[in-house]
């Protein structure tokens, strides 16, 4: 396998095993990935509610994933995509229930704002059981 970057995007609010074949698929596209999180008042503007864990415990949980290379803070603010002009991944790894993120990626690759990269769909896993929305109202 030629040297490739992988990135993935979330809040990853509690890890769950939704989260971790999540992980497991992104990493078999490539083998050096890089999880980026969203920061806390992102989620909030996205979702209407901040978090269940902050930003520095998310992202503590996932630097214990052995399949992560690397985690970082996403950007302060929405649809700027610093983070993604700075580690210059190979391929995108979208979740299956990120199509506006997929849209927008998409989009400032297309107008240039975002160099060429592959963005690939990943499949749900069990996503009536695993999925934070649901795993976090029953805490």
């Amino acid at each position: 396998m030629t040297n490739k970057t992988v990135a993935i995007f979330g809040v990853f609010d509690g890890i769950h095993e939704g989260h971790l074949s999540f992980i497991i698929e992104a990493k078999k596209e490539g083998n050096h990935l890089v999880a980026i999180v969203a920061r806390d008042n992102i989620v909030e503007e996205l979702k209407g509610k901040l978090p269940l864990y902050g930003e520095a415990e998310r992202v503590n949980d996932l630097l214990k994933v052995p399949d992560i290379d690397l985690v970082l803070l996403g950007d302060p603010q929405r649809e700027t995509y610093n983070t993604l002009k700075e580690i210059k991944p190979d391929i995108i790894y979208i979740g299956y229930d990120q199509q506006t993120l997929y849209e927008n990626i998409d989009k400032m690759i297309k107008i240039g704002n975002l160099p060429k990269m592959k963005i690939v769909h990943g499949k749900p896993h069990k996503p009536e059981i695993f999925h934070s929305s649901i795993l976090n109202n029953k805490q």
